[in-house]
């Protein structure tokens, strides 16, 4: 049986480079699944108020859900081999904030 997971599309736009240049102008765009419903888990973390701006709860939010989807779904990559000790415990910790 198929797990029943959220599909997305995320679109990245470079603004402007650390220069000052906004040329040339790039654009990233993905789709991808992730078991949670991404939105809610933003505004948990904003509501949480771990990072005095909404925008870095957003950034944290969206990294670690795309960051941790991967992780689980890989999670028998040497990559990832000090991670899962660790992980859950951090996710736990977050959560109960």
């Amino acid at each position: 049986m198929e797990k029943r997971s959220n599909k997305y599309y995320l679109t990245l736009s470079l603004k402007q480079y650390s220069n000052g240049e906004t040329h040339p102008a790039k654009e990233l765009g993905i789709e991808f699944d992730n078991h949670d419903e991404i939105f809610n888990i933003i505004e948990k973390i904003k509501d949480k108020n771990i990072f005095e701006n909404e925008s870095e709860a957003t950034q944290f939010a969206l990294g670690l859900k795309l960051f941790s989807e991967i992780k689980l779904k890989h999670r028998n990559n040497p990559l990832f081999e000090e991670l899962n000790d660790v992980f859950p415990v951090f996710m736990k910790k977050l959560k109960s904030l």
